[in-house]
């Protein structure tokens, strides 16, 4: 299955309803590291409601924006969810 990388629109509205979040971010007491969070996010309807449901992957570990990218890729591939959306410092060439 291949699956798509985009970059994570600015609002919370997502067109998909299974997808991969990935969030990198540098830490607040070392600006040399980066920490990533992963998440699993699911849509369903449920008596004429959409519920959001996120799963936690990794929190806040001192990963390469690469890495965790490349990581979600991964578990998107086995899981089989279509899309991985990953913030700008996640997607930047390195």
């Amino acid at each position: 299955m291949e699956v798509r990388v985009l970059t994570a629109p600015p609002s919370s509205s997502y067109a998909e309803h299974d997808y991969i979040r990935v969030h990198t971010d540098t830490d607040p007491l070392d600006d040399t590291v980066v920490l990533a969070t992963i998440e699993r996010v699911t849509d369903r309807e449920k008596n004429g409601e959409t519920l959001k449901r996120v799963k936690t992957l990794l929190a806040r570990r001192p990963m390469s924006p690469d890495a965790a990218l490349d990581l979600a890729t991964s578990y998107a591939e086995w899981k089989e969810v279509p899309v991985v959306y990953a913030d700008s410092l996640a997607l930047d060439p390195r």
